[in-house]
């Protein structure tokens, strides 16, 4: 079951990432729904691997690759609620500069520090299964 819901995660990335650069289709409200299931899938297969007691490196991998769809998620929802207070709180310039910088750090997390995180633990456990199918 692991790993079959480690290659649906996958999947969903794929069509994710194809959806919103190559086709057109992904744009808009068609974006919330498929952010929605990789976060779902991340969920699953961190309670999956947790279940079924994966051991070492595997375990490690798919906790990095899980949790950080995970955290992409929140860091979104994050960072779009510190820029509505930075918003509402206009008038108290240290508090705006508090929330537009916190803004800015969650930006950069689900940007850039989410996806490398991912495709650690991805390429990772993907590594690691071809090893073990040919030793």
């Amino acid at each position: 079951m692991l790993t079959l819901v480690f290659w649906l995660f996958i999947t969903n990335f794929v069509i994710i990432l194809y959806g919103r650069f190559l086709g057109k289709w992904l744009r808009g409200p068609y974006f919330i729904p498929a952010i929605g299931t990789f976060f779902l899938l991340g969920v699953v297969l961190i309670f999956l691997t947790i279940k079924e007691r994966a051991r070492g490196l595997q375990r490690k991998f798919l906790i990095l690759s899980s949790a950080s769809a995970i955290f992409f998620f929140v860091s979104v929802m994050l960072h779009n609620l510190f820029y509505g207070l930075a918003i509402l709180t206009s008038n108290f310039t240290l508090l705006r500069y508090l929330m537009l910088c916190l803004n800015v750090v969650f930006f950069i997390v689900a940007v850039f520090v989410c996806p490398v995180l991912f495709l650690v633990g991805v390429i990772g456990n993907i590594a690691l299964m071809l090893r073990k199918k040919f030793s």
